[in-house]
């Protein structure tokens, strides 16, 4: 379970992020969902101190962070970049295996999770563990970046708008390959993200930001059917006019067809 407690961050006396409290229980994905400069990648950062809080705290499973070292800390959460972040130097299984290195596991037993986790993310280990990461497509270098974030094995696990820069058959197919790992491996989550329907579709709840406070928290569907103010109302409103563009132009062609 994470839970942020009164969670702030200023700079030079402008608050990032005003104090944010939030439970996301155990096996849950919460979205964080906002517009650029909202406040949610600063807030994802906290969690695992890549940033540190100006005030408030952050617990996981019962934990409060401050009393973990930042280094051993960030091995025990697994993070997955808005860029991917993979270390162009190293192979594919080089990349995956570094926090097992840092762990200290035996190379056996690394050898062992890389292929596991590539086959997890839908990668043929064979043919990619000696790769390096500008031999592979966008969709697999965040399918690495995946596999990275869950090698040490974490309970937790948070990722800064992972599908953004991909086309949408790519980012549909990570997003179901998201959502049926987190179910095989009981992970939880939180997903940042400023696109609506992703929001809906991976979010068991979603939080919405709005110049770094916390606007409302519900499930998609009372976000859709009762949301809090006209910010909400207004993302919310995006992905059903997409739906009507998308009804009025497949009754247009069957009228046509029709005709």
């Amino acid at each position: 379970m994470i839970e942020l407690q009164a969670l702030t961050k200023s700079y030079d006396g402008a608050v990032v992020v005003k104090e944010l409290s939030l439970t996301v229980p155990r096996g849950q994905l919460l979205v964080l969902l906002g517009g650029s400069g909202s406040g949610k990648t600063t807030t994802l950062k906290m969690i695992n101190r890549l940033i540190e809080p100006t005030a408030g705290a952050v617990w996981i499973d019962g934990t409060e962070t401050s009393t973990i070292p930042g280094p051993e800390l960030r091995r025990q959460v697994g993070y997955v970049f808005q860029q991917v972040g993979l270390f162009p130097h190293m192979t594919v299984a080089e990349n995956v295996g570094v926090t097992p290195a840092l762990l200290g596991w035996s190379s056996g037993r690394t050898r062992a999770k890389v292929d596991e986790l590539l086959a997890l993310v839908e990668l043929d280990s064979m043919h990619v563990r000696d790769r390096y990461p500008n031999e592979l497509s966008g969709g697999q270098q965040q399918r690495v970046g995946v596999a990275r974030a869950l090698a040490g094995e974490p309970s937790i696990l948070l990722l800064d708008e992972p599908f953004g820069s991909l086309d949408p058959l790519t980012r549909q197919r990570l997003q179901d390959s998201l959502i049926r790992i987190r179910r095989e491996v009981g992970l939880t989550a939180i997903f940042v993200t400023h696109d609506m329907v992703e929001a809906l579709i991976l979010g068991d709840r979603i939080a919405v930001m709005n110049a770094g406070c916390l606007v409302q928290v519900g499930s998609p569907r009372e976000l859709l059917t009762s949301p809090a103010d006209s910010y909400v109302r207004q993302l919310m409103t995006t992905p059903q006019r997409q739906a009507e563009v998308v009804d009025a132009l497949m009754a247009e062609e069957a009228s046509e067809a029709g005709s």
